[in-house]
């Protein structure tokens, strides 16, 4: 009967043992080992949480970081090969709010899992989403620190701009029809935390007019757009002499990778971009 007292704990210790590696035998077996990505700021986010390995295949707008480029691809963000995604045998997909949702939805009749991801509303949004995908990876810890140095480099950008005056800004997404970002989109909070006014953040839509644009005569305007076009679009703004931004030549133009698919990474990067178009009388160093 001791001998049986005495063993009882070591009994119950080695059940318990058991339970806790077995169950996390089962939680590695359970991550996803064959991931396509169907979003440049997914893939950039595989990167950055050390689980670019599990990635088999991406977009063609998949080029940074480097090595991104070389995964096999499987056509572009809006239209994709689906017969091919099926043939790579993933077990996770991650998709946007952009991805055709009937070829989400075969994917999912299939069997396959997908992770919706939508369009981030404001930048606490995307660290949200962001640390989604570390938990889906097995990555949490690594979010969760990245996440903590983004928010920490945001804070203090933010404090630079405190007691300045606040520029009034238009941030151009679109020429036909004219298109920016109202409160409702993460672009939104580059403009605020950078300390200036978004003069659309009231819009009830996206699309806005030349119109209103002069009326609430922006201080500065940031284009945000790829190609030749933008030099066309500068020429046309250029042509309203009395626009603030016109008089104090403050028309800017930003790669669209770095304004519409950030990563909280980039997301820092790409603000402290535009405190300095829009504070540059701040002498800055690199935060």
């Amino acid at each position: 009967m001791r001998k049986i007292r005495i063993l009882l704990p070591v009994f119950f210790a080695t059940i318990i043992l058991w339970r806790v590696f077995s169950y996390d035998a089962c939680a590695s077996q359970s991550l996803p080992k064959r991931i396509v990505s169907l979003a440049p700021s997914m893939t950039e986010e595989l990167y950055l949480l050390g689980a670019e390995d599990s990635l088999i295949a991406n977009t063609t707008y998949c080029v940074t970081p480097p090595a991104a480029g070389a995964k096999e691809k499987i056509g572009d963000i809006t239209r994709i090969n689906l017969e091919k995604i099926v043939s790579l045998k993933p077990d996770l997909v991650l998709a946007t709010s952009l991805t055709n949702s009937k070829a989400i939805q075969k994917l999912k009749n299939l069997g396959i899992e997908v992770m919706i991801f939508p369009a981030p509303k404001n930048y606490a949004y995307l660290c949200d989403q962001f640390l989604g995908l570390g938990k889906a990876v097995g990555k949490e810890a690594q979010a969760k620190a990245i996440i903590a140095e983004s928010k920490e480099r945001v804070v203090a950008i933010k404090a630079e701009t405190v007691g300045l005056a606040k520029p009034k800004v238009f941030i151009e997404i679109g020429a036909k029809p004219l298109f920016t970002a109202n409160k409702d989109y993460f672009i939104n909070d580059f403009v605020e935390l950078a300390g200036g006014v978004n003069i659309a953040q009231d819009a009830k839509v996206g699309t806005y007019s030349r119109e209103e644009v002069l009326r609430k005569n922006a201080d500065v305007i940031i284009i945000v757009m790829m190609g030749t076009a933008v030099e066309k679009e500068k020429e046309v703004w250029q042509k309203f002499k009395d626009l603030n931004a016109v008089r104090a030549n403050r028309i800017y133009v930003i790669d669209s990778r770095k304004v519409c698919s950030p990563t909280p990474v980039t997301f820092v990067e790409t603000l402290n971009e535009i405190v300095s178009l829009l504070h540059p009388e701040l002498s800055r160093g690199k935060q």
